[in-house]
């Protein structure tokens, strides 16, 4: 048995078989499969081959007519590299006798070859090792895209163990499939981590090495509570993890009474409780868990999770979607948050070395007006049909809103023009998710309508934490007293003003900080829908001047430590259930 601790991002505990999801730009680690699987990783290794030579034929003919047979006779080597009896041969010699995949066995027989021609000196072998490499990747290419694929003909859920999953690899996973995600690489809030909680899949992330030390098939145990994956479970820890699946099954059937009760305190204060989403279809569990509405919808993953750019119509029909589905209750939008994710990054002929720092958010869509444009147009036109709000993100000063807001004007005249219904009144909003904005809040707040404090970029902005780098998870913490600090003088400003703000950062769905959310004086959290009923059972248990002493006297510690101990104490005076209260260990 050996037990991985990473991050947890998504509550839950499952117990399963492992499936290995590996992508060619990866090292492929060694692994080795049953006996009676062999026969299939060597038709595998077939196809792939077979693939590989029709894909290279096809370049070599279409190469030779365009541009002579002297470019064309590269592909003659990578061909005659496929054929190549000594090179093939002990590849299928390897996974007959060691049982090892069909990915391993490629891998290594062409690094040995690229390595071979490295040492021979010359130029000339130098460049042939580059190609033995590349062919390398196209074969690999061809073996991996097959992981994919072969989740879709599995006969049971398995738990998906990879390096890394993009956002469009996790949410294109049927979800029937998959019983848990553990990758080796990823942070608490990284966009990954938000499409495994939205698909209510038990999540740990940042394990380091995980996929290295697992084999497809292996029994694993997903913590998704306490981050920690366990590979090949001794009986005493199936039996524990066992009982306490059973004893969370009840835990949770408890808190579904809670989703159609108000969330009002004990002194007789609603706090509005919204829901975060990512795709439409989410909207529906976020009714079935009691939601006053829609607090956050990332409209960015409508293109991160396709191959292509979603056009005017698709997004216009995704709105109308949340509409129609929410049928009254209000709809707030983010506009597109992208430039800091693979999907922008590998667009650029030239990438940016800091994305995080660099052309994201709102800065993004000034520099690409069309795109912008496109999103607002689909917007506006299903703000026709229902209540809808826009905010934009990652603002940092006041010059960033009134250009934004400029664009919003425009677009409005184009379709007045053209006759298109749409509501004159939409309300215009601004995430704090940089220090500079949550500074300035006073300013800002008196030029929108509303205000919704991001915590993840706040914390990863305010304490220069990367949250999706798992060397320095440790270091990311909301109850961090800078970041608190700016969450109060942002409410603050809200207040000063008269303008509702919320918070939608992934504390808001933590019960250890709802009773200081609310000291603070924030009355609207936007959560994951699934974590609404126990934020109600808190709201319900504790009163508005209980929370503001708390609150005061967070304000007087010092460290993360001294606060997260003290929220975890008060919270377990009135939600005890809410900790589990067992230990594996």
């Amino acid at each position: 048995m050996e037990v991985v601790k990473g991050i947890p991002v998504s509550p839950g505990v499952v117990i399963g078989k492992a499936f290995i999801l590996d992508y060619a730009d990866e090292r492929v680690p060694y692994r080795t499969v049953p006996a009676g699987d062999v026969p299939r990783e060597l038709n595998r290794l077939a196809k792939a081959l077979r693939d590989a030579a029709d894909e290279l034929t096809v370049l070599r003919d279409r190469t030779a007519a365009e541009l002579g047979k002297e470019p064309a006779r590269i592909f003659e080597f990578h061909l005659g590299l496929l054929n190549d009896v000594s090179l093939i041969g002990p590849i299928r010699d390897r996974i007959e006798k060691e049982r090892v995949t069909a990915e391993f066995a490629v891998a290594d027989a062409f690094r040995r070859l690229a390595e071979q021609f490295r040492g021979m000196g010359s130029e000339v072998f130098r460049q042939k090792a580059n190609d033995v490499l590349d062919l390398d990747r196209r074969v690999l290419g061809k073996l991996l895209g097959q992981s994919e694929s072969r989740v879709q003909h599995l006969s049971e859920p398995v738990v998906i163990v990879a390096h890394e999953l993009t956002p469009s690899q996790a949410a294109s996973l049927e979800r029937s499939k998959i019983l848990a995600f553990a990758t080796d690489a990823g942070g608490r809030t990284s966009h990954t981590s938000i499409v495994a909680k939205a698909m209510e899949i038990p999540a740990v992330v940042g394990c380091q090495n995980v996929s290295l030390n697992v084999n497809e098939g292996d029994s694993i145990i997903v913590d998704g509570d306490r981050g920690l994956v366990i590979l090949r479970p001794d009986p005493e820890t199936l039996v524990q993890y066992e009982a306490f699946q059973r004893q969370m099954a009840d835990f949770r059937v408890g808190m579904r009474e809670f989703a159609a009760l108000e969330p009002t305190t004990r002194d007789g204060t609603r706090i509005s409780l919204m829901g975060n989403i990512e795709f439409p279809e989410e909207v529906e569990a976020l009714v079935r868990n009691g939601a006053d509405g829609v607090g956050l919808y990332r409209t960015e993953f409508l293109y991160l999770t396709a191959h292509e750019d979603p056009t005017e119509d698709t997004q216009y029909r995704a709105y109308r979607q949340c509409v129609d589905l929410l049928k009254g209750r209000p709809l707030t939008i983010r506009t597109l948050d992208l430039g800091a994710d693979k999907y922008t990054q590998e667009q650029q002929v030239e990438p940016e070395r800091n994305p995080a720092l660099g052309c994201r958010g709102v800065r993004y869509c000034l520099r690409h007006l069309g795109v912008f444009k496109r999103q607002l147009r689909a917007i506006l036109r299903a703000s026709a049909f229902g209540p809808i709000k826009v905010m934009f993100p990652l603002v940092t000063n006041v010059l960033e809103l009134r250009h934004a807001r400029m664009v919003v004007n425009d677009v409005m005249e184009e379709l007045s023009e053209e006759g298109v219904p749409y509501d004159k009144d939409l309300k215009l909003g601004i995430m704090i998710e940089v220090p500079s904005a949550a500074l300035m809040a006073k300013t800002l707040a008196r030029e929108v309508s509303f205000m919704s404090i991001g915590t993840n970029d706040l914390i990863q902005y305010t304490l220069a934490v990367d949250r999706g780098n798992e060397r320095v998870a440790n270091l990311y913490s909301a109850a961090n007293p800078a970041v608190l600090q700016l969450v109060k003088q942002t409410v603050r400003a809200g207040k000063h003003y008269g303008i509702e703000t919320s918070i939608c950062g992934e504390i808001a769905g933590e019960v250890t900080y709802t009773m200081l959310l609310i000291g603070f004086g924030l009355r609207t959290l936007s959560l994951v829908p699934s974590q609404i009923p126990q934020v109600k059972r808190l709201i319900r248990s504790v009163d508005i001047g209980t929370c503001e002493r708390l609150a005061r006297k967070v304000g007087s510690f010092e460290s993360e430590r001294q606060i997260v101990n003290f929220l975890r104490e008060q919270t377990r005076k009135v939600f005890p259930e809410a900790f589990g209260g067992w230990s594996a260990e």
